[in-house]
């Protein structure tokens, strides 16, 4: 069995990576539709369409003009997630999204953070590099 730690994981958007990001959460669902008949003592479903969100952090680069500063509310764009890195043979999620909203924390005590959140506007690619 592989086990891979964050730390090789990125982001892109398009082609270009995202500066400074320090996590990513992609998640993934379906709909279902219930086909059970009034006689069936069980429920049945069969799939149906399905979507995707993803949350990407970061540490705030403003001057990141290819890659956070794209991302920004309303954009439409094209998503990269590699989870183990961008090597030949690296798993890739990727998709095209929507961003639907920006958040900066700014506290004392730490760096400026970015959260970014996308919606899928189509199913997502599960591929390698």
């Amino acid at each position: 069995m592989a086990v891979h730690t964050g730390s090789a994981g990125l982001v892109k958007v398009g082609g270009n990576t995202v500066a400074e990001v320090t996590g990513f959460t992609l998640e993934t669902s379906a709909d279902v539709i219930e086909t059970t008949a009034l006689a069936n003592s069980a429920k049945s479903f069969v799939a149906s369409r399905s979507t995707f969100t993803a949350t990407i952090e970061c540490h705030f680069d403003e001057t990141d003009t290819n890659g956070q500063r794209v991302l920004i509310e309303g954009a439409s764009v094209n998503i990269f997630l590699h989870p183990e890195g961008n090597d030949s043979g690296d798993f890739v999620l990727q998709g095209a999204c929507i961003v639907t909203g920006n958040s900066t924390s700014v506290t004392m005590d730490d760096t400026i953070r970015q959260s970014i959140s996308v919606q899928g506007t189509g199913g997502i690619t599960r591929t390698t590099v």
